[in-house]
């Protein structure tokens, strides 16, 4: 029996039960999912990827050579490598990995001070700074499908120069256009210590409405505060057994930290202009549109990460070309619930609680999925040691 795990149904049923929370991504199916199911099993990016796979089983049926996925146990480590990564799993797989020693605890470090407490919602974010920021390889290679295959380099260099680069500058000018991209942020800045594998989001006390602005200047003392939401992190079982709580200031040191988190979307139209495309049988417009929509949505979480470092004032150590930054040249970490360090999708009712997304249309399935699809949210990790990491 074969099995197919598609990535763009997110709330697909899994094969093991204590996995449920876990994004099918091609290394959870590969590395994880292949070593407890005893077929077949392959994982599918799309539906075009979906496609070409069954056509390669029907060809081992019929006598034909057989398919041949990337075996078990393989770990892409960067989009050259690995072309079927995209989004945020990209981004992981392209950070260097860090070789020399580290210490096992984490330094006590002077806490930024944000410029407001509380939520924040900003609309009518111009395409133009988003598009900036868009991952071309993850948009090309991975949602496009446009690979080098037995192309020479200097074919498949034709063929980006004459072909996929005018076709995504006529996508982009189409975009802006019809408004097809309505980018919008909900984000916000909350005093925070840990406890052990425990991160707890504090309030001002006797606040009404702790979801807007707090009228507030300053670092609060933890007398200013009560306990509001606890995020719960796993932790490491090996190496530095490190949790993203480690990477904030400690109850025990009387210190209150400062916690970002954020929400974005490129709006309902998106995913209505999307569904309009495949029911009309549009399938390569739909490719091109639904890529560059979900990209579009990475990107702004790029680009409101990078205004973050900047409010937090821990920006000077970015990279000045953009592409570098993919490469995590940069402070800090963007955590989205789902990966490694921090896999609980049901935690996403608690950022929910903090950003009160539905202002900007943004609302949460009963699998802790966000709808529209081409949405992300995170949490923002100011400290200099972070990085991303596996549990």
């Amino acid at each position: 029996m074969q099995v197919l795990l598609p990535n763009f149904h997110k709330n697909f049923d899994v094969l093991a039960e204590n996995e449920s929370s876990q994004p099918l991504t091609r290394r959870y199916v590969e590395q994880d999912l292949r070593q407890i199911y005893k077929g077949d099993l392959y994982y599918a990016n799309d539906a075009f990827d979906g496609l070409r796979y069954m056509e390669q089983i029907a060809s081992r049926r019929n006598g034909k050579r057989s398919i041949e996925p990337v075996p078990a146990g393989v770990t892409p480590k960067t989009i050259e490598e690995d072309e079927n990564l995209i989004g945020l799993e990209a981004k992981i797989a392209m950070v260097p990995k860090v070789t020399q020693p580290v210490s096992k605890t984490v330094a006590s470090i002077d806490i930024p001070t944000p410029p407001f407490w509380g939520t924040k919602v900003v609309e009518n974010i111009p395409l133009e700074e988003v598009f900036c920021y868009i991952n071309e390889a993850a948009l090309i290679r991975g949602q496009w499908q446009m690979r080098r295959g037995k192309l020479t380099e200097t074919e498949y260099k034709k063929m980006l120069d004459e072909k996929v680069y005018p076709d995504f500058q006529r996508l982009k000018t189409r975009v802006r256009r019809e408004r097809l991209l309505e980018p919008k942020v909900a984000y916000g800045y909350f005093p925070c210590q840990s406890n052990g594998d425990d991160l707890i989001i504090y309030k001002l006390k006797y606040l009404s409405d702790p979801v807007s602005l707090w009228n507030y200047i300053g670092h609060p003392t933890i007398d200013d505060l009560t306990e509001w939401i606890r995020f719960t992190f796993p932790r490491q079982t090996k190496g530095r057994f490190l949790c993203i709580s480690d990477f904030f200031a400690s109850k025990d040191s009387g210190k209150v930290d400062v916690v970002a988190f954020h929400l974005v979307t490129m709006g309902k139209v998106a995913s209505e202009h999307s569904a309009k495309l495949f029911k009309s049988n549009n399938y390569k417009e739909y490719l091109y549109f639904h890529g560059l929509s979900v990209e579009s949505a990475e990107a702004l979480a790029e680009l409101w990460y990078k205004k973050i470092r900047e409010e937090l004032g821990i920006h000077l150590k970015d990279a000045s070309e953009i592409k570098k930054l993919f490469n995590q040249h940069y402070q800090g970490s963007r955590y989205s619930f789902g990966y490694p360090a921090c896999p609980s999708l049901e935690d996403q009712a608690k950022l929910f609680e903090l950003l009160q997304p539905e202002q900007i249309g943004v609302s949460l399935t009963e699998e802790y999925q966000l709808v529209p699809e081409q949405s992300t949210s995170a949490i923002i990790v100011h400290h200099p040691e972070v990085r991303y990491f596996n549990i």
